[in-house]
Order: structure tokens, then C-alpha cells, then sequence
């Protein structure tokens, strides 16, 4: 008996070893991609922070691209994910407050940050949702860096994120992607939107820009898992458009049910009603993908 005992304590410890020698080398691969460089020259955009212009980059920031998800109304910061071992995300103040980060990046820096996903020191930011934001115009990009600047000081120290063990694993293994500026073309080029009104092209900037993507997945069929299908052939196939306004305005559904988290569609509710009508056409016409049924 002792001696079986032995052995399956020896076969513990080996699988332990093996273990802790995985999750080494995963460390060592995430780490090596988290230091990863880019060069990013950054977009000599036309800031020229009017009133105009802030205002359209406040309600970017606030309804469209939603950069008060992470960062807060005030854009002071906050702890968005905070979930050892998978680790401790930080949304930065971007202000000019005690804590803030803002006097350390200029306008092209800025959009470097939006767009490209890179801090000025050239390493990738961690889950910075600029795969998204990558398809900003010029002229939507230079407004958010206008509207960031006019924004109140707001003194907020926060700590740095940390990439936790597990957080660790899942990077290196391609299941957690932490730093979107590895999926980014970052050659520089001119971007401009479609014109702003109800047609399908400017409703699939808008779903670019938005977010949409990173959670109901690049094709919007809930693949990735984190929310429903809303293609012709999901969720809101039996929507109409004032179905889908009225929702994005109230969190219920057409059927009364409350829309959970994380959708944010008290955000999405700020859009206007021309904006939410051309992202409705756009949904409406992109190709069916068919609700998985379990096996």
C-alpha cells in the first residue's frame, strides 16, 4: 500500500511540474506579446476644438463609439474588470487631473491611442476596443480628441491594469485577445465615413464604430458567445423598426423582457432617431446566419 501511495505521490508532483511548467511558458509568451512595439506615426488630424466639433465628439463618445462605457461619464476612469486570475483591467483618467493621462499624450498620440490601439511608448494597450475604433473618420476621430480635451480635470488615481495568471494562459493561447493592436492595419491612410443619414452605409459605420462587433461578433451571430444573434435570422427577426428604437430607448424588449447586461443600449438610446433607423436598414441586410441548436 505504502508503496502505491509513493507512486501516486509521485505521479501528483509530476503533473503539478508539468503544470506549473505550462502555465511558465504561456507567462512567457503572453508577456513577450504584451511588450510587443508598434510604430504608429498617428493621424495629423484637424482638431480644432469649436463648439461644433465638441459636440459632435460628446456624442461619440457618450452614445456611438461609447468611450464612457469604460472610462465614466467624467471620463475620469474606472476598474471595468476586476477578476483574479483572469486579472485587473483599468480604464484610464483621460483627463488632465491628478491621476490623469491626458498631459502626457498630444493629438497625434491621442489617435494613436483611438485608432491604432498603442500607448506613446509603442506598446499595445490592453483591451482597448480600437479594432473597432480603427474604422473612425479622420473627421470623428479629430472630434473625440476635441471633446477629451474640453472635458473638466478630474483628479483620480488608479492603479495600472494586471494581466492575472489565467489571464495570462487564455492571451497566449489566442482565447483572451488583450491587446487588439496585434488584429490593426496600422499603415498610415486617409479614413472618412459615409454621409451621415437613414441608408445602410452609414448604419454599418455606425455598427463599426460602436462595438457591436466585439460582442456579438465580427458577422453578429453571437458566435463568440457573449451575446445573441441579431442577424435577419436572430433575436430580432421578428422586430420592426420602431421595435428596435423602442427598445434601444427603453431596455425591454418587444415582449416586455428586460434587456440584461452588458448591452449598453442606454447608450445606444442617446443615438438619434435617424442614427438607430440606419443601423436598423443596415441589420436588416446583412446575410442570415442560423441560430446554432444544441446536439
Amino acid at each position: 500500500m505504502k508503496k502505491w501511495i509513493r507512486r501516486l505521490g509521485i505521479g501528483i508532483g509530476g503533473l503539478l511540474g508539468v503544470v506549473l511548467l505550462a502555465v511558465a511558458v504561456a507567462y512567457g509568451v503572453s508577456q513577450r506579446k504584451l511588450n510587443r512595439e508598434w510604430e504608429v506615426a498617428g493621424a495629423a488630424l484637424k482638431v480644432t476644438r469649436d463648439s461644433a466639433q465638441i459636440a459632435r465628439g460628446r456624442h461619440l463618445a457618450t452614445a456611438v463609439s461609447k468611450c464612457t462605457e469604460c472610462h465614466g461619464a467624467d471620463l475620469g476612469g474606472t476598474v471595468f474588470i476586476d477578476g483574479m486570475p483572469m486579472g485587473v483591467l483599468i480604464a484610464s483618467n483621460l483627463t488632465a487631473g491628478k491621476g490623469g493621462v491626458l498631459p502626457r499624450y498630444n493629438d497625434a498620440q491621442l489617435e494613436a491611442a483611438i485608432r491604432h490601439g498603442v500607448k506613446p511608448d509603442r506598446r499595445g494597450l490592453l483591451f482597448m476596443p480600437s479594432d473597432e475604433f480603427q474604422h473612425l473618420s479622420d473627421e470623428d476621430a479629430a472630434a473625440i480628441i476635441a471633446y477629451i480635451r474640453s472635458v473638466p480635470p478630474v483628479d483620480r488615481e488608479l492603479p495600472g491594469s494586471r494581466v492575472g495568471p489565467l489571464g495570462h494562459v487564455l492571451h497566449a493561447t489566442g482565447q483572451l485577445p488583450l491587446v487588439p493592436a496585434e488584429k490593426i492595419d496600422h499603415r498610415p491612410r486617409a479614413r472618412r465615413a459615409p454621409l451621415a443619414g437613414v441608408t445602410r452605409e452609414y448604419g454599418q459605420y455606425l455598427v463599426s464604430v460602436g462595438g457591436c462587433t466585439g460582442c456579438h461578433s465580427p458577422s453578429l451571430d453571437g458566435s463568440a458567445g457573449h451575446a445573441p444573434n441579431i442577424t435577419p435570422a436572430g433575436v430580432v427577426a421578428s422586430w420592426s423598426e420602431a421595435d428596435w428604437i423602442r427598445a434601444m430607448r427603453t431596455g425591454k424588449r418587444p415582449d416586455g423582457t428586460a434587456i440584461k447586461d452588458p448591452m449598453p443600449w442606454k447608450a445606444v438610446g442617446m443615438m438619434s432617431d435617424d442614427e438607430l433607423r440606419a443601423m436598423w436598414m443596415y441589420l436588416r441586410t446583412i446575410p442570415r446566419v442560423e441560430p446554432q441548436r444544441a446536439s
